[in-house]
């Protein structure tokens, strides 16, 4: 057992102001510092910090790591544009070798921004069997996360191995990783290709790119008369907690679909900024009581700066400066840990006991008075814009101490590296 002490404790709900938290992999006590039992274990001195639940991304392509800073011919005039020139002909490079280096990468990084847990969706048109492996060995065995994935279906892929291997993530059950069923998006996705998807799916939950710019709608109305989540609908594909990313040009029917059959949108806010694809409508979400993901769709690690730019731009969205309140938005944040725990079959987001060991500490001093009532304004106001976490627990192990990871990074970026010369060779001979 581990103790952290002096510490303020905040987990979007409950407030100490001078509190411990004793752990294992999973939270034993947690209480006041009046009342800190005798302990022998070890402990951690959190004065002047503010212990929080881990965060999550819950949509993310962890692929996008090995990206950075390639020179790709780039002169798009539309989103399809974006995917063809860019995303397209990178993912149909990828290996298993640079999908688990990217996860190295991308989860160190992620660590150490506060995110414990990712909801991945990937692509990788050289290796598809094997890919999903890859990624969780990276992400859960050697860095010691949480994570789901899924590979995205696509008719640019072979579309037996897609459903093959989205297969084998489904048989992932442990606290640690689980799987979906990974989806593109409906422009490239055949009605062949559904009615595939429908008849191995058996109820689990699809994870899709849905509306996110006009030109996912237009063309299924143009080749099959309907729009895209009246497509996934009409297959059986709408389940339970399915994730649909963005959905920023679905209509009020589809908005109501969602509603109606459980699934949860995940909302990327600076890549739908970064694409220029639209703004999404907050009060269509809320009015239909929708349940609100946020994701960063592989742009960066930083999710709380999305939960930042979801609250200001779902304001710019309406035209509204009051359109999201502080209740609303921990309404979403407290959701996202629910929705992910319930996948995973955990207790996570609390700092109670009972729940999982996964946790950060967050340097802060607080310029004014800070209590239950107002602790998440100065969670946003003053740590999400910024967000660096000295110290960062998962399952009750230290992973990041002193702002270092226990890792090789070295080692770790330099494998990345070689790694990224490989692909870029392959992008460069395409």
């Amino acid at each position: 057992m581990k103790a952290i002490i002096n510490v303020k404790i905040y987990d979007y709900e409950s407030y100490i102001e001078n509190g411990f938290c004793i752990y294992g992999k999973e939270i034993n006590a947690v209480g006041n510092m009046k009342n800190f039992p005798d302990f022998d274990g070890e402990i951690i001195d959190g004065k002047n910090k503010i212990l929080l639940p881990g965060l999550i991304n819950s949509h993310t392509h962890i692929y996008s790591t090995l990206v950075r800073g390639a020179s790709i011919p780039f002169n798009p005039k539309s989103f399809r544009d974006i995917l063809e020139q860019l995303w397209w002909k990178f993912d149909s490079k990828l290996d298993n070798t640079s999908t688990f280096h990217s996860a190295m990468v991308y989860g160190l990084e992620s660590l150490k921004n506060g995110v414990t847990s990712l909801i991945d969706h990937h692509a990788s048109g050289i290796d598809i069997i094997g890919s999903l492996e890859a990624l969780k060995k990276a992400i859960v065995d050697k860095l010691g996360m949480r994570g789901i994935f899924c590979f995205e279906t696509s008719d640019r892929f072979n579309v037996e191995e897609c459903i093959e291997e989205n297969l084998a993530g489904l048989k992932y059950d442990s606290f640690d990783s689980k799987g979906m069923f990974g989806l593109h998006a409906s422009m490239s996705l055949s009605e062949e290709t559904l009615d595939k998807v429908s008849r191995v799916l058996k109820g689990a939950p699809i994870h899709v790119h849905v509306a996110e710019s006009i030109e996912d709608e237009e063309d299924s109305i143009e080749k099959y008369r309907m729009r895209v989540v009246n497509r996934y609908l009409n297959y059986g594909l709408l389940n339970k907690d399915s994730i649909l990313a963005h959905c920023v040009h679905i209509d009020e029917d589809e908005a109501k679909y969602i509603s109606q059959n459980k699934a949860v949108i995940a909302l990327n806010p600076t890549s739908n900024m970064n694409n220029a694809v639209g703004a999404f409508n907050i009060d269509m979400f809320r009015n239909n009581d929708i349940q609100i993901l946020i994701g960063n769709d592989g742009l960066g690690t930083n999710i709380a700066k999305e939960w930042t730019y979801f609250f200001f731009a779902g304001k710019a969205g309406i035209n509204d400066a009051a359109g999201i309140g502080f209740d609303e938005l921990l309404k979403y944040i407290n959701g996202s840990y629910d929705y992910f725990g319930r996948q995973m079959g955990i207790k996570i987001g609390k700092i109670k006991e009972g729940y999982v060991a996964d946790f950060v500490l967050v340097p802060y001093l607080n310029p004014t008075d800070m209590d239950r009532n107002n602790a998440f304004g100065h969670v946003f106001f003053g740590l999400f814009d910024n967000f660096k976490p000295s110290c960062v627990i998962v399952k009750g192990k230290t992973l990041i101490e002193n702002y270092k990871s226990i890792f090789d990074e070295e080692k770790l970026y330099k494998d990345a590296h070689k790694a990224s010369k490989a692909l870029w060779k392959r992008l460069g001979d395409a």
